[in-house]
């Protein structure tokens, strides 16, 4: 079990004690699991409480002793009830705060209330935005454990080319993927963020399942094995000829990286082939503008006007009425942070150590989906890849 270090969780704190300088903030009441993992080190219940100056507090309700054993933070305390916060708060000699931000963007409406109550004249904030610019920059700690997480994916991508064969299910290749990084310490639940947003490991699928879209914000779905969780693998069998898709998400010791890699039992069709060559080259157009100082929105135009030139303008990121509007996504604790290859992100820029997947690919109802995924951060030398799979569209042998 690795622990995230002391130094680090001191460091992520008193940077978001910064932004909240700057947003006028008293206090950051902090209680869902990935923004508790990312400035306690733990998932424990309970809240962290981050005073605009000073020492932040975390009041651990399930389970105390966990906490203390896992957090390297200097204030951990047992609490039973929220009213109880305002009076330990008290005792470290903060006074009452007047601006409070919290998580406005995942904090259930019910609990929200119950917050406002303890501190019923105090002004409540979102404080999302501010916790997701700290978040987007990443430590030399962070991209160690995401470089970990890339040699997951490699695995599975080793082994992928092991066990695919004509006449299995997505099913039967998505479980023996799944038991490879399992077996390699993946922790099994990938986070998101957004609200209903929901993935277990990878989207696995063949043939015309992998273009059929699906509920989930992604550019593929696929039918999934029920209505309840309509997407990824499904019971479909694989036959030649036809791409099968590996869209994994690694993850070690809480941190993420995605890739995407496709196989075919025989060659493609030419259409396919065509549109996986023409993906690598939006992917080296990525990789030759997102510098930093690069604004995110700018990233994005540029990538899907050469998907559009080279014809893609109803495939490119989904199947037509199903397109997304993105190309590239933040990860680290999370699979969706900031920053984002978008559509509208005109305001901010890509920065040094920042951490993002780029994803093009193209869908064709019917026949299926191709493309690529790489997870890459920007070091002081520039763009640096952390997946390092062969590009290659692997064709194995029937």
């Amino acid at each position: 079990m690795r622990l995230t270090p002391a130094t680090e969780l001191e460091q992520r704190c008193s940077r978001l004690q910064g932004q909240m300088a700057d947003a006028g903030l008293d206090a950051v009441i902090i209680v869902q699991n990935a923004d508790l993992f990312y400035f306690t080190g733990t998932t424990q219940s309970g809240c962290l409480y981050i005073p605009a100056q000073g020492q932040p507090v975390y009041m651990a309700r399930k389970e105390f002793s966990r906490a203390r054993m896992e957090s390297g933070l200097k204030e951990i305390v047992p609490f039973g009830s929220m009213k109880d916060i305002p009076g330990i708060v008290a005792t470290y000699g903060y006074p009452e705060p007047k601006r409070i931000g919290m998580e406005l963007d995942v904090v259930p409406v019910s609990f929200f209330e119950r917050y406002r109550k303890v501190y019923p004249n105090a002004e409540f904030l979102d404080a999302t935005p501010l916790i997701r610019k700290v978040r987007m920059i990443k430590s030399h700690y962070e991209i160690h454990l995401m470089k970990d997480a890339a040699d997951q994916v490699h695995k599975v991508y080793l082994k992928a080319q092991e066990i695919i064969r004509e006449g299995m299910t997505d099913l039967d290749v998505a479980a023996e993927l799944e038991y490879t990084a399992r077996r390699d310490g993946h922790q099994g639940l990938v986070r998101m963020r957004g609200f209903n947003s929901e993935l277990f490991y990878a989207q696995i699928f063949s043939g015309s399942d992998s273009a059929v879209p699906a509920y989930a914000d992604t550019p593929l779905g696929g039918l999934g094995l029920n209505p309840s969780f309509g997407q990824s693998a499904g019971l479909k069998v694989i036959e030649r000829n036809e791409p099968v898709i590996i869209d994994f998400a690694g993850c070690v010791d809480g941190y993420l990286i995605d890739q995407t890699r496709v196989f075919s039992i025989g060659p493609v069709s030419d259409r396919l082939r065509r549109g996986y060559d023409d993906m690598l080259k939006v992917e080296a157009l990525m990789k030759e503008i997102a510098v930093p100082g690069a604004v995110w929105g700018d990233v994005y135009d540029r990538c899907l006007a050469l998907a559009v030139e080279m014809g893609y303008a109803d495939s490119f990121m989904g199947a037509k009425g199903s397109q997304v509007s993105f190309i590239g996504h933040g990860l680290g604790i999370e699979i969706d942070e900031y920053p984002f290859i978008a559509r509208g992100f005109k305001d901010m820029t890509l920065e040094i150590g920042m951490a993002f997947a780029f994803e093009p690919k193209v869908v064709f109802p019917g026949e299926g989906a191709i493309g690529i995924e790489n997870t890459f951060y920007i070091g002081d030398d520039g763009i640096i890849p952390l997946t390092y799979s062969s590009n290659e569209l692997v064709i194995l042998e029937p």
